[in-house]
């Protein structure tokens, strides 16, 4: 069966209401503590071991939630627009088109517009993000190499 591609909007970041969090620390920790596979009970009784891809997925979600962060469910094969993309990655919508443009994410082209596939997305912001952090890595090597981290006090300690 295709996947149907909906508009980001109709998947909307669920906030929960301070009231839940309770409820869900709580979930969260029962789910954690689980021996065995969990299971789901229906109304009238009916059970059904959760698959462990779901699993996965709800403890994700469920931590999430209890840190007070809000969740998106997004499929992986989802395309978005420039603009949506461009918000996901926290850049501006010209500079995700340079980005196209270059080739660094891959982009299909429906008609005159470009869309960008979320996993393809993900991909991109993970290299991204490792390359940030390595650099800042070998940036303070270099500080602590230069003497700039020293024991001491320094004069803006004064």
């Amino acid at each position: 069966m295709p996947v149907q591609n909906q508009p980001v909007e109709a998947i909307k970041p669920h906030f929960h209401v301070v009231d839940e969090q309770l409820s869900i620390k709580y979930l969260e920790n029962l789910l954690k503590a689980q021996p065995s596979p969990p299971k789901l009970v229906a109304a009238d009784g009916q059970e059904i071991i959760i698959p462990d891809s779901v699993y996965k997925i709800l403890l994700q979600a469920v931590h999430a939630m209890a840190l007070g962060k809000a969740i998106s469910i997004v499929p992986q094969e989802q395309k978005l627009t420039t603009q949506e993309a461009a918000d996901l990655l926290k850049v501006s919508r010209p500079y995700l088109i340079k980005l196209l443009d270059q080739g660094e994410i891959p982009c299909i082209r429906v008609g005159t517009h470009r869309r960008v596939r979320f996993d393809d997305l993900m991909k991109y912001k993970e290299e991204r993000d490792t390359k940030r952090r390595e650099g800042i890595k070998q940036f303070t090597q270099f500080l602590e190499a230069e003497g700039f981290y020293d024991d001491e006090s320094s004069e803006l300690d004064r």
